[in-house]
């Protein structure tokens, strides 16, 4: 094998820090390293030539520190919180504030549900993590999660203290069942200052849903997305896209999610990573940017194009993919350039933030006939326009196997963890192949 690349890595068996290579191979590129006591390993990472995965890692060389960064004590990605080494301070911090679920899904990255004792994070610590991020870089965009954030009643309220500390956009990972079930719910989180709705949403037919959550759920979902709709709550559907599964459903998904604009802003699809609670077993060719690419293309029968996407600018290009495009039609989109390009325009966590606010949250302010002066106008044209964008992006979780900490060190994407402090998702989240964390409890 010919190594285009060299990055560090680690043992799926014991967890050991590892040299690896990045190599081309049969289908694409590798990842290979080898552990010497459970011997080698590799995994493909990109699915076609060299020079078509050098030319999607475009030199971003700018890098921030984190804000007051914990020294360093150990190895990456031991010890995290962001250290000194990080070299982004941040743009999306995961707050876990539960660990209950109302499932019990056969892939789940927290394994959520497994121990309830204890399962709520108190509300005072809570408000001491909210202070940590503001002393840290903040305010950042929060994502509010768990196990199911739903499950507590004052959910409410930990928006509303958010706010006060001076936090300006709150996204809520949820799977939907309380805000299909319960009237007025999801009027009442927008109230309290919630922006957008991250639905988990894993197909079109209950087929899937059976094999991923256990359960049927679509007409669940359907109803979540009207309640969310009418109360105005922005809505980014979040697909797990699994080998054989749901790998099929790629435009059938995207297609749902046009029909209902403008409140569904859009898709950001999750190529199955193998870590936490997983029921499905990790394939020789799990998927890579290139193959989740064309799926697209081919399942939206060109309406978005392979060459349409780009790697993110702030976190490292490998990590992720995505678009924006303009609807001009019922079956028409004018994918919407940057100024640097087709690209990503966010090259720091702050670009970064500042787009994911826009962009998932929907704009709702309008202008009697008789009150509309030009700047009025202009400005609610520019909100027409806002309200028809559609983007499309994915992120390439890191698992045991393909985990590269070069890619790592640009995560900004964090875990906020009392113990830790932050801690970049893929690092919170890794598992050995017996399924035993690195961080997690």
């Amino acid at each position: 094998m010919i190594t285009i690349g060299k990055t560090k890595s680690v043992c799926p068996e014991c967890m050991k820090v590892l040299p690896a290579k990045k190599c081309i191979g049969e289908d694409g590129i590798y990842l290979v390293k080898e552990c010497d006591i459970h011997g080698k390993f590799q995994t493909l990472i990109w699915e076609g030539n060299a020079a078509d995965y050098l030319a999607w890692g475009r030199e971003n060389l700018s890098a921030e520190s984190p804000v007051n960064p914990k020294r360093k004590e150990k190895a990456c990605p031991n010890n995290c919180g962001l250290c000194e080494e990080h070299e982004r301070k941040g743009c999306c911090m995961v707050v876990e504030i539960t660990k209950r679920c109302n499932m019990h899904c056969p892939v789940c990255f927290a394994s959520a549900g497994e121990d309830e004792e204890n399962a709520d994070l108190p509300i005072s610590e809570i408000e001491k993590q909210y202070d940590f991020l503001m002393a840290h870089g903040g305010p950042f965009n929060i994502q509010l999660s768990g196990g199911e954030p739903t499950m507590r009643d004052d959910l409410p309220e930990i928006i509303q203290m958010g706010r006060a500390k001076g936090f300006t956009f709150f996204q809520l990972n949820t799977n939907g069942i309380r805000l299909a079930e319960e009237e007025g719910y999801a009027k009442k989180l927008k109230k309290a200052g919630l922006n957008t709705v991250f639905l988990q949403f894993d197909g079109v037919t209950d087929e899937v849903y059976q094999i991923l959550r256990g359960r049927p759920m679509l007409e669940l979902k359907k109803k979540a997305i009207r309640n969310c709709s009418e109360a105005e709550l922005g809505i980014a559907l979040v697909p797990v896209i699994a080998p054989g599964v749901n790998d099929m459903q790629a435009g059938d998904i995207l297609n749902f999610a046009l029909e209902h604009m403008p409140l569904v802003r859009g898709v950001h699809f999750q190529p199955i990573s193998y870590f936490g609670r997983c029921s499905q077993k990790r394939p020789q060719d799990p998927i890579t940017i290139p193959r989740m690419l064309r799926l697209i293309e081919e399942q939206t029968d060109g309406l978005m194009k392979v060459e349409d996407f780009a790697g993110g600018g702030a976190e490292n290009p490998y990590c992720s993919f995505h678009a924006s495009y303009l609807r001009k039609g019922e079956r028409e989109l004018k994918l919407l350039e940057k100024k640097s390009g087709k690209g990503c325009c966010c090259t720091t966590s702050d670009d970064s933030r500042q787009y994911v606010e826009s962009q998932w949250s929907y704009s709702t302010k309008t202008y009697e006939e008789e009150e509309m002066t030009q700047t009025n106008a202009l400005d609610e044209f520019l909100l027409r326009i806002h309200n028809e964008t559609f983007a499309v992006s994915g992120m390439i979780f890191q698992d045991a196997w393909n985990l590269d900490l070069d890619r790592l060190k640009r995560c900004y994407i964090c875990e906020v963890d009392s113990e830790y402090g932050m801690v970049p998702f893929c690092a919170y989240n890794l598992t050995d192949s017996k399924g035993k964390y690195l961080y997690r409890k």
